[in-house]
């Protein structure tokens, strides 16, 4: 089969196509015929060396998204049959023409959604759900603060707080204002324009969020935390601006009683990942079609064109998700 690979680490054209081996079937297992793959941040940390050379339980081939057809069918597996379409988070081995998941953390795709949008879902609304609803227990009737809203995790975390019932407030650059309030944002923030504390405060009546979910990191933490409500929470599940010099006011910390969390989808074991999709799969999953919940996509590379797709991302000029078919 053809999959991306590469020798070295480094710049996105060392990424190229090549043949391998198919992946072989385990019991609880199901081979797809790989249709169309998301573009992560993680993948692009896996080709400059981050995890080093990794198996993450599926393969070492790069790639954690997909979406196919079922080809074959591990003797434990329930629930899958072969020519059932699926899509889901793979220990690797998306970026390839034939991927193998563990069907606990397969799902069906929704009605007669296509397999572009179906490759969009699993990676960034699964982790927007652990974050918002598990993790943050966002209620109806609360405030939360999404960063990067216009981006894959925030954006599907701006969707899902909308449709919990929550207020939503959300960085992004202008030009993205739009899109963010067409899938639920109640308040856009220009970050390149405006602090978004001083935004928050002007907007809450100074009182701030009840939640707050963050990518960036040190660059945002204290302003984060000044930004919350009594007893608010901050979930921390990235550090896109780095870690050094992250400061803590610690005094906002204790007389507001706030709660800070962190969570990284990856280093969890599998178990957890199991659970982390069903519980996303028996709240969300039905929500989703041309009158509910969808993914945006921001742009479609074919499979050879990976490193093309990826220095997309690197730029920072993707909007939504980058997809590659097969």
């Amino acid at each position: 089969m053809k999959a991306i690979t590469f020798d070295q680490f480094g710049a996105a054209d060392v990424l190229h196509i090549g043949e391998v081996a198919e992946p072989t079937l385990r019991p609880h297992d199901l081979l797809v015929r790989t249709r169309a793959a998301g573009v992560n941040r993680a993948d692009l940390t896996h080709r400059r060396g981050g995890y080093g050379w990794p198996d993450f339980g599926d393969s070492t081939i790069m790639g954690l998204e997909i979406a196919g057809d079922v080809i074959a069918v591990g003797e434990q597996v329930q629930g899958y049959a072969v020519g059932d379409r699926v899509m889901g988070i793979v220990g690797g081995g998306a970026y390839a023409e034939v991927s193998r998941i563990d069907y606990r953390m397969a799902m069906p795709i929704p009605g007669e959604m296509d397999y572009i949008h179906a490759a969009a879902i699993t990676e960034v609304f699964v982790t927007a759900h652990e974050a918002l609803i598990h993790l943050g227990n966002l209620q109806a009737g609360e405030s939360v603060l999404v960063h990067a809203g216009a981006g894959g995790v925030g954006g599907a975390a701006v969707q899902l707080a909308h449709a919990v019932g929550a207020t939503v407030y959300t960085t992004a650059q202008s030009g993205a204002h739009g899109l963010v309030h067409s899938m639920g944002a109640d308040h856009a923030i220009d970050y390149e324009k405006e602090d978004f504390s001083e935004a928050i405060a002007r907007l809450t009546g100074n009182r701030g969020v009840n939640l707050i979910l963050d990518f960036i990191g040190a660059p945002y933490f204290e302003r984060n935390v000044n930004s919350l409500d009594f007893g608010g929470r901050l979930v921390q599940i990235g550090i896109m601006g780095g870690i050094a010099n992250a400061k803590i006011p610690l005094d906002r910390l204790l007389y507001r009683h706030l709660k800070i969390i962190g969570t990284v989808m990856k280093s969890r074991s599998q178990e957890v990942k199991h659970a982390m999709s069903a519980r996303f799969k028996e709240r969300w999953l039905s929500r989703f079609g041309p009158d509910g919940l969808n993914p945006v996509i921001d742009s479609v590379f074919p499979l050879a064109e990976a490193g093309a797709a990826q220095q997309r991302m690197e730029d920072g000029l993707n909007v939504g998700k980058i997809v590659l078919v097969t």
